[in-house]
């Protein structure tokens, strides 16, 4: 058996025993240089994380990517797209509807918020205002077309909670308002922008288009 095959091997069993290693003690184990060690990475195939700044890797037949291309072990996040910034612009401009760096957060695990506004000022990433928050879209112009009318008609995009008490706080001020209404009333009185879609999105999520019909008729018949 020669050397190259059975330091193959020990790299192979040394990540079975531990599925993330960062490359000094990894080194230290197979006993070669760092610089041996990301060669023997790179011919068996690895990826390297994107939290922790890249510090981290795994053999690429270990990980189970979930439906975002991505897997974690404990606080170790690795993706398929390859670094951090990659994978939030695959992610934001995957979306039918785009992404806020909330939601994108709570996906990778991490804050992004900061990196989020660097790829827009790089001209990678475009992102538009909905309410309080920003909404990151794809570069590409056809495609955020697409996403900024999806942004209109789905629910995908999260409501920021602020945005929906807001909205609750109007409705329960004027409660016989139509969802127009309460989009007016707020921008005037909160300088802020909510659209009906998102009023009624909110709705229709808490069950309360019902409610607001009742109110409405009950106020009627006084």
């Amino acid at each position: 058996m020669t050397d190259a095959i059975q330091t193959e091997q020990l790299l192979i069993s040394l990540f079975a025993e531990q599925p993330c290693w960062m490359i000094e003690p990894l080194a230290a184990q197979l006993r070669y240089s760092i610089p041996s060690v990301r060669r023997f990475l790179l011919q068996t195939g690895y990826h390297s994380s994107f939290t922790h700044n890249g510090g981290w890797y795994t053999l690429r037949s270990i990980p189970k990517f979930n439906k975002d291309d991505l897997w974690f072990y404990n606080d170790i996040g690795f993706s398929k797209i390859g670094s951090l910034t990659s994978t939030l612009i695959h992610l934001a401009q995957c979306s039918p509807s785009g992404m806020t760096a909330e939601r994108l957060g709570e996906i990778m695990r991490c804050r992004c918020h900061s990196i989020l506004v660097q790829l827009c000022r790089q001209g990678r990433l475009q992102r538009q205002k909905m309410g309080r928050s920003h909404v990151y879209l794809a570069i590409d112009t056809e495609t955020a077309a697409i996403q900024r009318q999806c942004m209109q008609i789905s629910p995908a995009v999260q409501l920021p909670a602020e945005i929906a008490v807001l909205i609750l706080a109007e409705f329960i001020r004027s409660p016989q308002s139509s969802f127009a209404d309460l989009s007016k009333a707020i921008s005037r009185r909160k300088h802020v922008m909510v659209n009906v879609t998102m009023i009624q999105n909110l709705f229709e999520k808490h069950g309360l288009k019902k409610t607001i019909q009742t109110v409405g008729q009950g106020l009627g018949r006084h």
